[in-house]
């Protein structure tokens, strides 16, 4: 199954990546639960680490049971390569550091999640690199934005908290333009509903702890790369067009199309070292087994929770991008027509008091900070996962003490309603 790019959907996610083992025979991708490797020569080592031959050289860099997970993934969202990471943050600030460095900018949308809002608009800054913030559904200013230090555009395809859409193959038109690469988060919509790559992202990351993974057990991230950027001659990236010192002089940018994950590999991951331990690859494997079932599960009962709350007097507001009533509903059925996924929020009358109350109130659905869960999970973004921003930005994004957001799980339908229902 290393070569897959012909089967559907549903058959990628079962078998892609993972060919058999000729010594065990076994069906399942094996766990291989190893920090190191033997060398069959002092030559072989030393290739491996110049470079010039594939291999196993420590878990840090490769493994095994990861690069199932990487290749399944790869096919599910038709890119060239990838890459595990111990986080989905850990991926995106990988990522980042694989383009700029101090004095570099990278454009954003301000419309994300509060603890990646406070990466790049702290930790990042504190490493020399700015990013700018702006409202992703104003195509002009990530026009205007754009300078001859720009590494990078990022978004996420939908926003968080309140699932905003954004318009990805106009931003990447934009970013194009300038030579610049696209990277989208796909953590809530997965290659189920919809693979970037095909409306222009170079990029996509996702938090494997979400939707891949499925079940609340692990932490986990993955980029992948479309090979479609080229580096080679872009001036705005000198780190890929001048001999590495680490590796006797190799250019990156004559790797062509897998330049950008090649040196994430052997660079970033290598001295940075943010590796995804096998087991929780392992894991992953197995929940992205069951991916397009759950994704279809999730986005039925999700619409039917959000028609409910918009029928009720208690909610001002429904952020569900699959209502006929959202903004984003065409956008929605553009890019993601089987679903939107099953993260949105809704607002109070009553503001933080009544959002309060109604969240202690619940006894099916469980009050936590995580989301892609096959669990019904809510969250007070106000006090919780965008609590670190300051209040002139959360009103710029919309976020008051009145929303609650909530990830819609896979439990009976029924069952959802009547615990929405008494704790309103």
């Amino acid at each position: 199954m290393k070569d897959c790019a012909s089967y559907g959907f549903e058959t990628k996610m079962i078998h892609a990546g993972y060919g058999g083992d000729e010594q065990s025979h076994s069906v399942v991708p094996p766990l291989y639960q190893t920090n190191a490797y033997y060398y069959d020569s002092t030559e072989h080592a030393q290739k491996l680490f110049e470079l010039k031959e594939a291999g196993n050289i420590y878990t840090r860099i490769t493994n095994p049971t990861n690069a199932f997970l990487e290749e399944r993934i790869t096919a599910l969202e038709g890119g060239v390569g990838a890459l595990a990471f111990s986080s989905g943050h850990a991926a995106m600030f990988n990522a980042i550091v694989n383009l700029a460095g101090a004095g570099d900018e990278v454009i954003s949308s301000r419309n994300i999640y509060g603890g990646a809002v406070n990466m790049f608009g702290v930790s990042l800054k504190r490493l020399g690199i700015t990013v700018k913030f702006v409202d992703p559904d104003d195509l002009s200013a990530w026009e205007e934005a754009v300078t001859d230090k720009t590494k990078l555009f990022f978004t996420e395809l939908i926003g968080n908290p309140h699932a905003n859409i954004s318009d990805i193959e106009s931003i990447a038109n934009i970013a194009h333009k300038h030579c610049i690469p696209f990277l989208v988060d796909s953590t809530f919509n997965t290659p189920y509903l919809c693979r970037a790559f095909e409306y222009g992202a170079d990029f996509t990351v996702h938090s494997a702890t979400k939707y891949l993974s499925g079940h609340g057990q692990v932490m986990a991230g993955i980029l992948i790369d479309s090979g479609k950027f080229n580096f080679k001659n872009n001036p705005r990236f000198p780190l890929y067009n001048e001999p590495d010192v680490s590796y006797h002089g190799l250019v990156f940018a004559d790797l062509g199309g897998m330049a950008f994950i090649l040196r994430l590999r052997a660079l970033i991951m290598r001295d940075l070292g943010s590796c995804l331990a096998p087991f929780n690859s392992f894991l992953v494997l197995q929940g992205v087994e069951t991916l397009s079932l759950r994704m279809d599960r999730h986005c039925q009962n999700a619409l039917a929770v959000a028609e409910f709350l918009q029928s009720r007097p208690e909610i001002e507001q429904v952020n569900y991008p699959s209502l006929k009533s959202s903004q984003y509903y065409d956008l929605a059925n553009k890019y993601m027509p089987k679903g939107a996924s099953s993260v949105f929020s809704f607002r109070f009358k009553g503001g933080k008091e009544k959002a309060a109350s109604f969240m202690n109130g619940l006894k099916l659905i469980q009050n936590v900070s995580n989301l892609g869960d096959i669990r019904t999970q809510v969250s007070h973004p106000a006090t919780t996962t965008h609590s670190q921003l300051s209040e002139e930005y959360m009103r710029l994004n919309g976020i008051s003490g009145g929303d609650v957001r909530i990830s819609v799980g896979l439990e009976t339908l029924d069952d959802l309603l009547k615990d929405i229902e008494q704790a309103l």
